[in-house]
């Protein structure tokens, strides 16, 4: 949510910014905000002056009484009784232009980034760099569910038995491997300096229009049946909401916490979720980084967020590479965001295994965190990034590490996490 003292000062920003994210229909919410905004401010100027005629006349029932004026005084009352009827009345109007604003205000998206591409859609997302160099095997790598049942690893038939599509069993190596990916992943960003934190896996429903748009929530989240929780599409959500509320001083920051859940997504609209695959599902596990900063940090983090996604995949002999994601792209809580990819050797091409976002001071806004300092409190920025979600991160690791004779290699960092194999099959 931006700052109202923005949009008053500089509507023609707000404005261009919306047509940067080619949401044009939004444009009308600015001059609606300003107006709403303009007779919210009028009603405050009148109600300050009817409070101070309500002091002065409530003086004067007083001074009427003791010089036995009792007439006078009580019609003094009356008065006094009217100007408290007005007040009550544009308390009421104003509490309801206070709502009618904030309802606008959630929906304009932030201010983006300067250094952001200007595009409709991730069709014009920009590739920035690549890491590793992709190889395609002479042999044919089959579909990564194919690889997993040579492995006796996955169970999707009875995943839609007991749960319907988008479901899964996991088994065997390949369940192992998959939680030594997460154990690697926790480990990886403890050496990091950051905290490890298992979050709540359910969050009220004041966290997640902090965290996230209206259109995201409807899009992604489930929620418990007659109560005021949604189960969580990504850690990132209760990590946020861990400091909704809360004044923080300049020396608790940067706050850097690296967080395991399980993760659970409608993925309404999701093309593929019948497929037989894991790329697209309602329930999945991950590791993430968040981090809550000083404004004029947020930009080095988000460099060292995204790389350390990187330098993850890396170690485990996976070739990735980072795409700038357009305007058009951006949730509209996000300043700038880059996706991660890795490459399939099956596909030859690569996608997407992790997004790291700056959100700037727009969830910090909407929560309530604050940081305290010699000049008085400011809101920090929030930033969140993906360190590993498996299974689908399972299926670049199968792919790149499949070997001709259908055996998967263990690169040397993930041996730990499985009782000292280099390989399985």
């Amino acid at each position: 949510m931006l700052d109202i003292k923005l949009v008053r000062s500089n509507p023609e920003l707000v404005k261009e910014n919306i047509k940067k994210k080619f949401q044009e229909e939004k444009l009308v919410l600015v001059d609606e905000v300003l107006e709403l905004d303009g007779q919210f401010r009028a009603s405050k100027a009148r109600g300050d002056e009817l409070r101070q005629q309500r002091n002065t006349v409530s003086k004067e029932i007083g001074k009427l009484m003791k010089e036995g004026k009792k007439q006078e005084a009580e019609e003094t009352k009356k008065r006094v009784a009217a100007i408290a009827d007005e007040l009550a009345e544009m308390e009421r109007k104003e509490a309801d232009m206070t709502e009618e604003i904030k309802k606008r205000m959630m929906v304009i998206p932030n201010i983006i980034d300067s250094s952001v591409p200007v595009g409709k859609d991730d069709s014009e997302n920009v590739e920035l760099e690549r890491f590793g160099e992709p190889v395609v095997p002479d042999f044919e790598v089959p579909y990564h569910t194919d690889i997993m049942e040579r492995l006796n690893g996955i169970d999707l038939d009875s995943a839609r038995r007991t749960s319907g599509n988008g479901f899964y069993y996991l088994m065997g190596d390949v369940a192992r491997l998959h939680e030594g990916i997460l154990a690697f992943a926790r480990d990886f960003m403890i050496d990091k300096g950051f905290t490890y934190c298992i979050p709540p896996f359910m969050i009220r429903s004041d966290v997640v229009t902090g965290v996230m748009s209206f259109a995201e929530m409807e899009n992604m989240m489930y929620k418990i049946e007659g109560e005021d929780l949604f189960l969580i599409g990504t850690s990132e959500h209760s990590m946020i909401g861990k400091y909704a509320g809360q004044l923080l001083t300049e020396e608790q920051l940067p706050q850097t916490m690296t967080s395991y859940s399980p993760c659970f997504r409608k993925e309404v609209g999701a093309h593929g979720i019948e497929e037989r695959g894991v790329y697209r599902i309602h329930q999945f596990e991950k590791q993430e980084m968040i981090v809550v900063c000083k404004p004029e940090e947020s930009m080095d983090w988000y460099h060292k967020m995204w790389q350390y996604s990187v330098e993850f995949f890396r170690a485990l002999d996976i070739p990735v590479r980072t795409l700038e994601c357009c305007s058009g792209d951006l949730a509209d809580l996000k300043v700038k965001s880059v996706d991660v990819e890795a490459w399939s050797p099956r596909q030859k091409k690569y996608f997407e295994v992790g997004s790291c976002s700056n959100m700037g001071d727009a969830q910090a806004r909407r929560l309530g965190i604050r940081v305290k300092n010699m000049e008085g409190n400011y809101f920090p920025h929030t930033l969140n990034n993906t360190v590993v979600a498996p299974p689908r991160m399972l299926i670049a690791f199968l792919e790149n590490n499949l070997q001709a004779d259908g055996t998967v290699k263990i690169p040397e960092a993930l041996r730990m996490y499985m009782g000292g194999k280099e390989l399985i099959g």
